[in-house]
């Protein structure tokens, strides 16, 4: 049974000021997905934490279960007891990746070319046009979230930003900035996550019928 949806604006109203680019970025996050792209997450400390939990709601059920279809399964079920299993308790995902978690990838970059280039690195080599980076900065002027953003554009990546009341420099660049309503650090980190999870679900309605 699906699970109570997120009223976002209800329980939030100080975020209807974005609403705009919230639906937006949701509409966007919605095509990549049905045009079979890749959903890319980045940030630092906090909102690094951030691209951990995006992905963790997108890659399995959030609200819903995403049983798999029918002839999914029974690809599966004809690997035996084993299959039989796999297709069972495997569940749909929407294709994620955290940039944050390349350790190995991440060091050697920073340590043999550039640190700040970590994340472009990643997203000029993985990203195509048709996927979609999540650029996260309460001050929207982290470099090497700007770095990434800029190699994302450059390969086609649609941008969706998540920031402050400031923008910083991430409020031009990005192709939907969603300005939490607040200069606080903290308070826009804390808007940060309904944000976050109302995309997650709306993708996930949009996409994955009871």
């Amino acid at each position: 049974m699906e699970k109570k949806p997120y009223f976002l604006y209800e329980r939030y109203p100080a975020l209807k000021e974005c609403s705009e680019a919230i639906e937006a970025a949701a509409q966007t996050l919605d095509e990549t997905y049905k045009k079979g792209g890749t959903i890319y997450c980045c940030g630092n400390g906090g909102s690094a934490a951030d691209c951990e939990h995006i992905v963790g709601e997108l890659m399995k059920g959030f609200l819903k279960k995403r049983p798999l279809s029918g002839a999914e399964k029974e690809e599966l079920s004809s690997l035996g007891a084993e299959g039989e299993y796999l297709a069972a308790e495997l569940q749909k995902g929407v294709p994620a990746v955290s940039l944050v978690n390349s350790v190995g990838l991440g060091t050697a970059f920073a340590n043999d070319v550039a640190p700040e280039l970590i994340f472009a690195q990643q997203i000029y080599s993985l990203g195509k046009k048709g996927d979609a980076l999540i650029a996260i900065s309460t001050s929207g002027n982290s470099k090497n979230v700007i770095y990434a953003i800029l190699a994302a554009k450059a390969k086609g990546v649609k941008v969706v930003g998540l920031t402050g009341a400031s923008g910083g420099r991430m409020a031009a660049l990005c192709d939907h900035a969603i300005l939490a309503p607040s200069d606080s650090t903290p308070e826009i980190q804390e808007y940060h996550l309904p944000i976050y999870h109302y995309l997650c679900q709306k993708v996930e309605k949009e996409n994955f019928p009871e």
